[in-house]
């Protein structure tokens, strides 16, 4: 290795993280309530918000494990991309505006704002948790294959720093400094990947086509049509559900529409947000293609398993180990910013659901609440640190998969259910939540992606990898049928006083 070249690279990260950290202490003098730490006092502007929206969502599974996909698998790799895309406008025109309306921290604030909080706050606190412990352990996946192809550094090792690098961010910073993390992130993210695909097409004269006819003619013209990664057109539509409505039950995502001042805010940082993801994933197509064809599948597969290291060794290629470096810094970042949003909204889910509504009964102890979450940020970061250890050699991508799953089956349809349908009940809401993950977590343990890649037997119970196409409809079909068996009239009643507040807005 040249030291010259490392010392760049080392530079770069070093650079990051003294900014991250000056934009922490920044906003540690900031946060001193309960508002500051969960929604930055809702003070942030809708192009802020929008840039911090991009940020949260563009993750290491976008940028590290849709690249991989593509170079390894062609095609096929972008089902998760155009499934993360078209999953925006759900969130547009189904949830931003209600959401901001009706709640304070969490989704769970809205679905039991006319049920009886606690059931449907226990099993909103359970959902989140399990979607941001699948999606906790991509990122930390990501970070430590990262971290070890540029420094050495044991993967291990490298995890745990990304685990406390974490944990200082919302410890002391909370909302606002994790949305400024997020937006220099975002701005980095698509700058770099801007430059690293420009690079890609300046060696096929600027000319996509010429690109996608040498992986063709490398690879065979498979390359270029579906059914290479997903052959199975139920695992496509089962996929693409748990994309698509997984986004609208995000957790850490839908804790961000309360950072604004009001729902028209937050219905255009979602339009801005969608624009810079829709750029972005423009361009991992080209990333993807290019590694397949500049540094070939076989090289990517034997430096990592799961294909995540396809971007940083194309970025090594076309501009050296500074450039990497670069590269390198920028992916850590999107990992360092996914994760303290992640373990904002787990946060938030512990101390706010649990721990003020149900343990407390809505009347939490001055300070206490703010504390809770503080110790629920350590425990988090500590849960982090041992699944992405645990984990290890598994494809970011695919792993987000799982988690959009488990989002789109527990939290989408109870928060579409108590939104949009006077007579769900609080036994329907809870039901459905329930069902939704304890169904998600069933079915993937069933799966080939588990009984036949994970524990190596011969076949599976479940055939499908991704089990959305199952559990989303039994999630929509619990809630309605126990709505109707249990019914809440004290709850419909209310649903009348809040309808107008919740669509319009109005007190």
């Amino acid at each position: 290795m040249n030291s010259s070249a490392d010392s760049v690279a080392i530079a770069f990260f070093a650079g990051f993280i003294t900014l991250t950290l000056a934009i922490t202490y920044w906003a540690a003098r900031r946060t001193s309530s309960t508002d500051d730490f969960y929604a930055a006092g809702r003070t942030v502007t809708a192009g802020q918000n929008g840039i911090a929206l991009a940020g949260d969502y563009m993750s290491a599974a976008s940028f590290l494990g849709i690249a991989g996909l593509v170079s390894t698998s062609g095609f096929d790799g972008l089902i998760y991309s155009t499934g993360w895309l078209v999953g925006w406008p759900v969130v547009l025109f189904l949830i931003a505006e209600p959401l901001r309306n009706l709640g304070r921290y969490t989704f769970a604030d809205v679905v039991a704002a006319r049920l009886d909080p606690i059931p449907v706050r226990i099993a909103a606190a359970c959902g989140t948790l399990a979607t941001i412990a699948f999606y906790l352990i991509a990122q930390m996946v990501g970070a430590g294959g990262l971290i070890k192809l540029l420094f050495g550094i044991p993967y291990e090792a490298a995890v745990v720093i990304v685990g406390v690098a974490m944990m200082a961010y919302v410890l002391f910073g909370g909302m606002l400094a994790t949305t400024w993390v997020q937006i220099v992130k975002a701005v980095l993210l698509l700058g770099g990947a801007a430059a690293l695909a420009l690079m890609v097409l300046s060696r096929f004269h600027f000319d996509p086509r010429e690109l996608f006819a040498q992986a063709a003619a490398k690879y065979g013209a498979g390359v270029l049509a579906p059914g290479k990664l997903v052959s199975n057109p139920l695992d496509a539509i089962s996929l693409g559900l748990a994309l698509m409505f997984g986004t609208a039950g995000l957790p850490h995502i839908l804790m961000r529409f309360y950072t604004v001042p009001d729902a028209r805010a937050a219905r255009k940082s979602v339009f801005i947000a969608t624009g810079l993801i829709g750029m972005f994933y423009l361009m991992t197509f080209v990333l993807g293609f290019g590694a397949m064809v500049l540094v070939g599948p076989d090289a990517i597969k034997a430096v990592d398993a799961g294909g995540n290291m396809a971007a940083p060794m194309l970025a090594q290629l076309l501009g050296g180990r500074p450039f990497l470096g670069f590269i390198a810094a920028v992916a850590f970042a999107t990992i360092l910013a996914v994760v303290a949003g992640l373990a904002l909204s787990g946060a938030a889910a512990i101390s706010h659901d649990l721990w003020s509504s149900v343990i407390r009964r809505g009347h939490p102890k001055p300070g206490e609440e703010l504390l809770v979450a503080r110790i629920a940020t350590i425990g988090l970061a500590l849960i982090a640190i041992t699944l992405g250890i645990l984990f290890k050699g598994q494809n970011v991508a695919f792993m987000v998969g799982l988690a959009f799953a488990i989002a789109a089956s527990a939290n989408f349809p109870a928060l579409v259910l108590s939104v949009f349908w006077r007579r769900t009940s609080t036994a329907g809401a809870t039901a459905s939540m329930v069902t939704g993950t304890l169904a998600t977590l069933l079915l993937i343990s069933l799966s080939p992606a588990v009984q036949v890649d994970l524990l190596h037997h011969a076949s599976a119970i479940f055939p499908l990898k991704n089990p959305a196409l199952v559990s989303i409809p039994l999630s929509f079909a619990t809630g309605v049928i126990v709505s109707l068996l249990f019914p809440d009239r004290e709850g419909a009643a209310r649903y009348a006083a809040l309808e107008k507040r919740l669509l319009l807005g109005a007190d």
